[in-house]
This record gives C-alpha cells, sequence and structure tokens, in this order.
C-alpha cells in the first residue's frame, strides 16, 4: 500500500497532518514509532504534528504498547468525538441507518420498516435520532442509497415521478447537515469495487435483483453514472416480447410469471427461488425464464461496454438463479458470447455497505480538511 503523501519540511506541516490523520482513520491506535514507520516521517515532524493535532482536539491518548520490546510507548488515535456520519440505506419497505466515525467503525444501527401513511423523510429522522442517542458526536453529513434515478444534484425521479430534490432538502433541513443521495445499486457496486469480488477487476457490471433490476457500472474503476443518472437502468431494455420502457424483471413481472405458471403471485421473488432450489416444477420454470431475462440482459451489456465480469447482488444471487443463468448461458450465448459471472460479496446489505464506505470516507474529508486546511488555501 502506498505511503500517504508526507515531508519533514515546515512548509509541509499540512500535507503531513493529513497524512497522520489517514494513516491512523486506516490502521486504528498506533506509536509514535509506528506513524514514523507508516508515513515516512522523521520522529521530530511526527512529534510536531501530533502536538499540533492534541491541540485541535483532532488526536487522544489511545492506552500503552506494552507487546513489543522495550519501555512501553504510548498509542494515539483519532479522538472519539471527531464527528459522526449517517449512512442509509432505503429499500421500498423500510430504512436502514449506520452511525460511523471517520475510521469507518459502526457507532449505532437502527432498521425499521416504513409506517403505512408515514412520511420516509420524518421515519429516517427518527432512527437518525435514536441512534445519536447511543453515541455522542456531531452528525456531519449524510450518504443515503435509494431506488430510483438520481440527478447530480440529489433530485429523484421514481415510480412517482421526479422529485425537484424535495427528498434531500427536507431530509438536509430536518437533520441540520449535508446530505448526498446516491443510487442504491451505484453504492452496490462502488462496496464491490471497494472491498469486494470487484476490487480486482478493471471493469465490471453489478447486476442487483430486488423489487426490481438495476446495475452498477464500473468502467477501468470508476463508477459510471451517466450524464443524467440514467445509467444502469437495464430493468427498461428492450427484450423480445418486451418493448422498450417496460420492465424486464422486477416484482411485477414475476408476479405475472406466477400466475402465469400457477403459483400464489404474493410471494416474493426468494419464495420462488426458495421453492424452485428444492425441487417445485413450477418454480423451476419461473426461475428459467428468470434467469434467461438476466443473462440477455448482461448480454446486450456486453456487447457495448465488454466489462471483465458481470457481478450478481441480490436475489440474483441465489442459488436457483445462478443455476437458471448458467444453464441458458452455456445452452444459447456461450459460444458466441463470452461472458463470465461472479457472486457478490455482500448479499443483499451491499447497498449499505457502499453507503457506509461513502458515509466514512466524505465524513474524513470533512473533518481532515477543517482541521488541518489546504496548503493552497492557506498561502493565498
Amino acid at each position: 500500500m502506498a505511503r500517504p503523501l508526507a515531508g519533514p519540511q515546515t512548509l509541509l506541516r499540512t500535507l503531513n497532518g493529513r497524512a497522520i490523520l489517514e494513516t491512523l482513520a486506516r490502521r486504528g491506535p498506533l506509536t509514535r514509532g509506528e506513524l514514523v514507520a507508516e508515513t515516512g516521517l522523521s520522529r521530530t515532524a511526527v512529534t510536531q504534528v501530533l502536538r499540533m493535532l492534541e491541540s485541535a482536539a483532532a488526536v487522544a491518548p489511545a492506552g500503552v504498547d506494552r507487546e513489543t520490546r522495550g519501555p512501553a510507548a504510548g498509542r494515539v488515535a483519532l479522538h472519539p468525538q471527531l464527528g459522526l456520519a449517517a449512512a442509509v440505506h432505503v429499500d421500498g419497505h423500510a430504512a436502514h441507518v449506520v452511525l460511523v466515525d471517520p475510521t469507518g467503525a459502526v457507532r449505532a444501527e437502527h432498521h425499521a420498516p416504513f409506517p403505512v401513511r408515514g412520511d420516509r423523510v420524518e421515519h429516517i429522522v427518527d432512527l437518525v435520532t435514536a441512534c445519536r442517542r447511543v453515541v455522542a458526536g456531531p452528525l456531519e453529513l449524510v450518504v443515503v442509497g435509494i431506488p430510483g434515478i438520481v440527478s447530480a444534484d440529489g433530485g429523484i425521479r421514481d415510480d412517482q415521478g421526479p422529485d425537484g430534490g424535495a427528498f434531500k432538502n427536507a431530509l438536509s433541513e430536518r437533520l441540520g447537515c449535508p446530505v448526498r443521495v446516491e443510487n442504491d445499486v451505484n453504492l452496490a457496486a462502488l462496496a464491490e469495487l471497494t472491498a469486494g469480488t470487484g476490487a480486482d477487476l478493471a471493469s465490471f457490471a453489478l447486476l442487483l435483483l430486488d423489487d426490481g433490476l438495476g446495475a452498477g457500472i464500473v468502467i477501468d474503476g470508476v463508477l459510471h453514472r451517466g450524464f443524467s443518472g440514467v445509467a444502469g437502468e437495464v430493468m427498461y431494455l428492450p427484450q423480445t416480447p418486451v418493448p422498450i420502457g417496460a420492465p424486464v424483471l422486477g416484482d411485477e413481472v414475476v408476479r405475472d410469471l406466477a400466475l402465469a405458471n400457477g403459483r400464489d403471485p404474493d410471494e416474493t421473488i426468494d419464495q420462488h427461488l426458495d421453492a424452485a432450489h428444492a425441487g417445485d416444477p413450477a418454480a423451476i420454470a419461473m426461475a428459467a425464464e428468470m434467469g434467461r431475462r438476466l443473462t440477455l440482459i448482461a448480454g446486450s451489456i456486453a456487447l457495448v461496454l465488454d466489462p471483465e465480469a458481470f457481478i450478481l447482488s441480490g436475489s440474483a444471487a441465489h442459488p436457483a438463479m445462478i443455476d437458471a443463468i448458467a444453464d441458458y448461458y452455456a445452452e444459447n450465448l456461450a459460444p458466441r458470447l463470452p461472458l463470465t459471472f461472479a457472486v457478490s460479496s455482500f448479499g443483499p446489505e451491499a447497498p449499505l455497505v457502499g453507503a457506509v464506505g461513502e458515509a466514512a470516507s466524505a465524513l474524513r474529508a470533512t473533518v481532515f480538511s477543517r482541521l488541518v486546511p489546504d496548503a493552497d488555501r492557506k498561502r493565498r
């Protein structure tokens, strides 16, 4: 792993401060000697910067290292009340809120279904408030993963139409901090890119099947959102006999497939797939059709973007779906179109994992910039 940029001269004090803060965020409590080894700074420079950070309440003592030989050395860590960020995953049924500190450690967590007639902004605010009763510290920012098309300014377009940024603005006003809204599948792709199946891939498309089907597209190690946020809305790709703009796969489609195959239309996608995995013939037929549709979507993406792999997430990673995809691909596409399928490292929690990672990263940038102002600004 590359060391943070650092140098011992006074003019590099800002960079040295950021190097030490980033190292403590990544590694946890360290001694001065360990900080010297990690950053490449001299012991004198580390001591000077730590003195500055201690006076700003950025770092605090964190016990003593008694494991190494020689005199016991004190450890330092990021101050426990340096600040918090909230990561939120919203789906059609519930909200899941996690509070994280700058190290990315989870400090509090609450999950609850939406009330039947309640407002989703107020519901999220209530969950964040419940989390903040558990851990002290200022709430600096919120990252929310939500189904639907998300524009660059945080506006949402979903089944109810465009909201013009109303959700983002209302949540920011109620919580008193900046709010960043992201498409939930894009957050799942970022989770895979950072610490999952996609970490060793230059490009991939994550296909997440939940209430609907969405794709998170990574090209040359960068998430591709598209000009207006529409990139990844693969559920609406045309597919015979389905026209463009009509859903190819999702709750509504599976309900129709259940009716056509004599199964209960009120069962969830996973319940049908569980039955297929257990050998139910009607459910197997449903899984085969779902697998066919998803494989054709992957093939369409491959013809345009040619990613290294397709990562299956959510219900797409169910064993019955994996088998159906493998069977259809082997019989129909394999001779003409090379596709590689892999399974998500995080399952249904991938969007929340991505939101946690993005919230922690944004929190570090916010807090560290305040503690150690940008060197260019200091010189102006």
